[in-house]
């Protein structure tokens, strides 16, 4: 998951929903245990320079750990298993990925104020736009002239991008590399389902008859009546109709967030007061007829009809994981959760989690990321050798390194059919969930375990393979979708008159596609910083309460109290600054919309 919450971000996240598979960019989730790593700042183990003086070529000779500081990451410690030993073989280096969703964000304050944030970073937007000015990020423009695969992203991608900094970066200097860009186009979505959209399993749907939704009440009906005839799974695990975690939220309750995209409003990064919605209507959350609220009173609901999970004020991301691949919940908001159970085994007999559309829906769709998605790759001021730490990111927007972090390997994950096209093999279907054992050729371990920890990408999969003249998003090759023709699907597009969710979304003009605006929204002074954190702080606690209340008059007493205590906060101060970055999107979004 990602912090900006993008999926990701967070995220994020390749969902290789065709079979249902979650490949290594999946966004709010790790298959390892967290292992331990220095919050104070370090340097690479490794002192050499890397390039050689006499030939000016990289010298890989002697083993290099590169420091990153990754936002995106769920996982802190040296990245083992085979793509440890992918990069290991490759170029002799070893990744030490220091994670603030583990450590904490205070790992940010610690390592900045040291003056040493790490040697690769993966950052969010403000964060560069701070970090700029204080001299600790490098100025890639030079060293991108070099580069065989990234040189060619530069016009079209990272000046764009970087040009939107101009108040700390006034020469258009490049700095930042933007995260999950995709070579569409600025207004085009490629996916085959929106990334918030209610999403069921359809063999226990079908079980209770398939009623219609009409609205949120009638989705708590169809839980409850599910519930009540799936109580367990197979094996004897409950099943719990809504999970709920809380180790994802940032400025307001996320679980409340993305449920509000089902209704046309998004609360955009950076923000944590407002929201907003197609049309360029900005709704602060406290506000009575806010989505933010609606959202919250649909969680309270179905606590009172005794849907949401018992370890919802407790659990972590982690363990909720668990429970998607075991098919314990029934509701579902993220596209990718679908690769924790999905296979194409499955689905040839009618199971596996399907979106399920609510009339009164109309969700609001960021289109592809063709200028990134909220986060950038950088190297730190201080790098030991930025040279080879730039060859690792020219590999990783290549063929091979993109095949690689988005695919696995060739031969355990896929393979090449005759016509010169990509398969996934039975092992690679489903991989990711059964964690399946990798040969020690290839470095051993759990697939899930030793997928890339980085959980980001430069280009994203929705770039098109030279090879294949395909997607690197193996839910879209031929091949997938032809091997997708399951049980699931047919009887899913024969219920709906639908290809996918997407074109049922369309068609029923329950959708709103907007520009995805990729750029520098500005950076909170001290004043509001301090407010939108106890801001933020006190809003998420309230939310929660509610969600738990013991009856509807708690439930409003609780909602009345917040509406007046935030404003002793600074209130009105942080929702004009939000309103501003707001407005900012808002007109960006038409500028492309008139552009397109």
């Amino acid at each position: 998951m990602i912090k900006s919450r993008k999926a990701v971000w967070k995220s994020m996240a390749v969902s290789l929903a065709g079979v249902f598979l979650v490949s290594a960019t999946l966004t709010g989730c790790s298959g390892s245990e967290n292992s331990p790593a220095s919050e104070e700042p370090s340097s690479s183990v490794n002192t050499n320079e890397g390039t050689s003086q006499s030939t000016g070529a990289i010298d890989h000779s002697k083993p290099l750990t590169i420091t990153v500081f990754d936002n995106a990451a769920n996982y802190q410690g040296e990245q083992t298993g085979w793509y440890g030993k992918l990069i290991k073989d490759k170029f002799n280096i070893t990744l030490n990925i220091l994670a603030p969703q583990v450590a904490g964000d205070q790992l940010y304050k610690t390592r900045t104020a040291a003056g040493d944030l790490g040697d690769l970073l993966i950052i969010d937007n403000s964060q560069l736009e701070e970090l700029i000015p204080a001299g600790l990020v490098m100025d890639l423009t030079d060293k991108l002239k070099d580069q065989k695969h990234l040189s060619q992203f530069v016009d079209k991608h990272f000046k764009p991008f970087n040009a939107g900094f101009d108040q700390v970066n006034p020469e258009g200097k490049i700095y930042g590399l933007p995260t999950f860009e995709a070579d569409t186009s600025p207004t085009t979505f490629s996916e085959e389902i929106p990334y918030s959209s209610p999403i069921m399993p359809w063999d226990y749907y079908k079980g209770v008859g398939a009623p219609k939704l009409n609205n949120l009440n009638d989705l708590l009906s169809v839980l409850k009546l599910m519930h009540e005839k799936y109580p367990k799974t197979p094996d004897g695990k409950s099943i719990v109709p809504i999970t709920l975690w809380k180790d994802w939220d940032g400025g307001s309750m996320e679980n409340v967030r993305w449920l509000s995209n089902w209704y046309g409003y998004e609360q955009p990064d950076g923000t944590s007061t407002i929201q907003l919605n197609a049309k360029g209507d900005i709704v602060p959350l406290v506000d009575d007829n806010s989505m933010y609220k609606k959202i919250v009173q649909f969680y309270f609901n179905a606590n009172q009809l005794g849907l949401i999970d018992p370890d919802a004020m407790t659990q972590d991301w982690n363990k909720v994981s668990e429970k998607l691949t075991n098919k314990q919940v029934l509701l579902l908001w993220y596209s990718w959760q679908r690769g924790f159970y999905n296979s194409i085994e499955r689905g040839k007999n009618g199971d596996g989690n399907v979106a399920i559309p609510i009339a009164d829906t109309r969700i609001i769709q960021t289109s592809d990321a063709y200028f990134g998605n909220g986060r950038v790759f950088a190297i730190g001021s201080k790098a030991k050798d930025p040279d080879r730490i730039m060859e690792f990111m020219d590999w990783l927007v290549s063929p091979e390194g993109l095949r690689y972090y988005t695919n696995g390997f060739e031969g355990f994950n896929y393979q090449k059919t005759a016509d010169g096209k990509f398969e996934l093999t039975e092992t690679g279907q489903t991989a990711f969930q059964n964690n399946t054992p990798v040969p020690d050729q290839y470095g051993g371990g759990g697939y899930q375990d030793g997928q890339s920890k980085i959980n980001s990408m430069i280009m994203s999969d929705f770039m098109i393979d030279p090879e294949t003249k395909e997607f690197y998003n193996s839910t879209y090759w031929s091949t997938t979708l032809e091997a997708n023709k399951t049980a699931l699907t047919t009887d899913w597009q024969s219920a709906f008159n639908a290809e996918n969710a997407t074109d049922y979304y369309q068609k029923n003009n329950m959708i709103d596609i907007v520009p995805n605006i990729n750029t520098s929204l500005g950076t909170d002074s001290s004043d509001i910083k301090n407010k939108r954190s106890q801001i933020s702080d006190y809003m998420k606690n309230t939310s929660w309460k509610m969600v738990f209340a013991k009856n509807q008059a708690e439930f409003d007493q609780l909602w009345t109290k917040m509406q007046k205590d935030v404003e002793g906060l600074g209130w009105k101060d942080v929702v004009a600054a939000d309103t501003a970055k707001a407005q900012k999107i808002v007109k960006m979004r038409a500028e492309a919309l008139a552009n397109k």
